[in-house]
């Protein structure tokens, strides 16, 4: 058996797979998102470890003892400053955090040919601002720490006491080289930070370290269990969906919303409003369009309205579609395509005829219309989709599936891909192993609905112009 890892935002998942990939038992447990100050967003690494204790042991004691190889993988760009022996020496950072936009500027005074190299937008909640801002604030917890890690590798120093990353989380820090493949030195020093807290770079599928007798006991494993590398989550959850080939491409509607198209070329030019990042498989590359509220701004609205998610996605007929309410879904700012942290959600176009539903109904049209600007930035860095597999909560909701691909235009395969990410992680580790699971793409599971996109209506037609002319005047 083959224990997969992933180090999510909200909660760390597991799953088990056997040596014919086949999904055995999974687990998760939640923890908190903390925002002490209003655009901040951390997480005490602690709290992570405690919920991998506690999902890692609601796995029968019996599938615990037979599992023989772990792999890992974690929410990306977060930064965990930590001690030669992994102690935390503040909350982690994440990727939803938006205090860096304050140094951003130092990014963009880079030359255009050091730029050109890092192949990526330059936004906040990236590892390389993140770390940045803490060495002009918080200097001495820089100066104290030994490693600037992400979260799959700050747990993975935890449980082999070896510290490293891989190519597909490293791309995605901002200090990374995507044209040489590996840590873009100069630019560490032309920021002014230390080299050295950058650990070394394995590939995704190698071997990691070996489970730790302390860990072990704590987790309920075999001590010594080889570790794989791991991969970001991203990358990991398209190894587990079975996108692997050229031209894959797949929509995932979580807590933010990504559309991942699979190649091998370095991508865009030097001002991309698209992300290019390292695969979990050698030589490979992947293009993503990361928009950051997806469930993250219905499940605030469904809070704020009282519903229930079933009564969300109720009050959402496509065939009603009006253009008189407008919803914003920045509550976290925006990345793909608008690349600004300062953003900010609204409805507009409120009138005393409104009510509950209409509310909920305009926040789900936002968050589709958001996910038409990602689309659209995908197609002008010249990556033609012909179809997309959509995973993700939403990908659920028929009604809500068919008006989002008759928005992009695209074919669509609904496919049930649960904790993809632990099950990309795992594959990793049983390549390591010598069995390749996932690389082939013959794990892709089959889908469970196709569509094709219907002509727009009128209304609906309307409503993506006034999106769009709503978002451009209040930005």
């Amino acid at each position: 058996m083959i224990l997969g890892i992933d180090l999510g935002t909200g909660s760390v998942k597991t799953a088990v797979i056997d040596r014919g990939g086949r999904l055995v038992a999974s687990t998760e447990a939640e923890y908190a998102v903390r925002a002490p100050v209003p655009g901040w967003s951390e997480t005490a690494p602690e709290a992570w470890w405690s919920g991998l204790v506690a999902a890692v042991r609601g796995l029968p004691e019996k599938l615990r003892r037979r599992v023989e190889a772990i792999g890992l993988s974690g929410q990306m760009h977060s930064l965990v400053l930590c001690t030669a022996s992994g102690v935390p020496l503040r909350p982690a950072i994440l990727w939803s955090d938006t205090r860096s936009e304050t140094v951003l500027p130092a990014f963009r005074s880079l030359a255009p040919s050091q730029r050109r190299r890092l192949l990526n937008p330059i936004v906040a909640g990236m590892t390389g601002p993140s770390l940045l801002w803490l060495d002009r604030n918080e200097p001495d917890a820089v100066s104290t720490a030994r490693w600037a890690l992400q979260p799959k590798d700050w747990l993975r120093l935890r449980l082999t006491g070896v510290p490293a990353t891989d190519p597909s989380d490293a791309s995605a820090t901002l200090l990374y080289d995507i044209v040489a493949d590996g840590w873009a030195t100069d630019i560490v020093r032309d920021l002014g930070l230390p080299n050295d807290l950058l650990p070394a770079i394995r590939p995704s599928d190698a071997h990691g370290g070996d489970l730790v007798g302390a860990a072990a006991e704590a987790l309920g494993l075999t001590p010594g269990l080889p570790i794989a590398t791991g991969a970001g989550d991203a990358a990991a959850a398209a190894l587990g969906s079975g996108i692997v080939e050229s031209n894959d491409a797949q929509l995932s509607l979580g807590t933010g919303a990504q559309i991942v198209v699979i190649g091998t070329g370095t991508g865009p030019g030097p001002e991309p409003a698209v992300h290019r990042f390292r695969s979990a498989l050698p030589g490979q590359h992947y293009t993503m369009a990361a928009m950051q509220n997806a469930g993250l701004a219905l499940s605030w609205v469904r809070s704020v309205l009282g519903l229930t998610w079933q009564q969300l996605y109720a009050s959402f007929d496509p065939e009603e579609v009006r253009a008189d309410l407008v919803f914003l879904p920045y509550l976290s700012g925006e990345r793909t395509p608008l690349m600004d942290a300062r953003l900010r959600a609204a409805w507009v176009g409120l009138g005393l005829h409104h009510g509950r539903e209409d509310l909920a109904a305009a926040a789900l049209a936002g968050v589709a219309l958001a996910v038409l600007d990602g689309f659209r930035a995908v197609h002008a860095a010249g990556l033609g989709v012909a179809g997309l597999r959509v995973t993700g909560g939403g990908s659920r909701e028929i009604r809500y599936a068919q008006f989002l691909c008759d928005l992009l235009g695209v074919p669509f395969e609904l496919a049930d891909t649960p904790r993809a990410s632990a099950r990309g992680a795992a594959y990793l580790a049983a390549r390591m192993l010598g069995c390749d699971l996932g690389g082939s793409g013959s794990r892709k599971p089959a889908p469970w609905c196709r569509m094709q996109p219907r002509p727009l209506a009128g209304q609906a037609r309307e409503l993506v112009e006034a999106f769009q002319q709503v978002r451009d005047r209040l930005r």
